[in-house]
């Protein structure tokens, strides 16, 4: 069994939201062969909490407004560290960088087949850990910050 083309446009509606929002690493998985309660699973990221609420209320709205999809279930919103987003047919995990690195939920469904994704959201990859050298490279260069 393969996701439904109603997942596959749920899934690259959203993550062409979230990356519009600038989120990290976005990829998707169809694991509807593995799971019999969703069709495929978003992951994206983001460097703080702020940025992880703007990627979901963004996905939130875009699903809502093109393709009149509500949310069954919202969960993670008072931390912002790791929202969960369940459509029933896909469940979108928008999480803060340090919980994608902990929880690597790329390594539980890395068996399942990744779903091809718009340009945009492709383009993300890496972009965690871009952002990391970026930050690191800045922090040796503030010792008592001066420059």
């Amino acid at each position: 069994m393969t996701a439904t083309d109603r997942s596959l446009e749920l899934i690259n509606t959203a993550a062409q939201a979230a990356a519009d929002k600038l989120a990290h690493d976005v990829i998707a998985y169809d694991v509807s062969d593995v799971l019999s309660i969703t069709d495929a699973f978003l992951l994206a990221s983001a460097p703080n909490d702020r940025q992880v609420r703007a990627i979901v209320d963004e996905i939130e709205e875009r699903l809502l407004k093109e393709l009149g999809a509500k949310p069954v279930r919202r969960e993670g919103d008072r931390e912002s560290r790791w929202v969960l987003l369940d459509y029933v047919d896909i469940v979108v995990h928008v999480q803060h960088s340090e919980e994608r690195v902990f929880y690597a939920l790329e390594r539980l469904w890395k068996d399942c087949p990744e779903l091809e994704l718009p340009a945009d959201a492709k383009a993300t990859r890496g972009k965690a850990a871009e952002h990391a050298r970026l930050q690191a490279a800045e922090a040796e260069q503030e010792p008592g910050g001066e420059w």
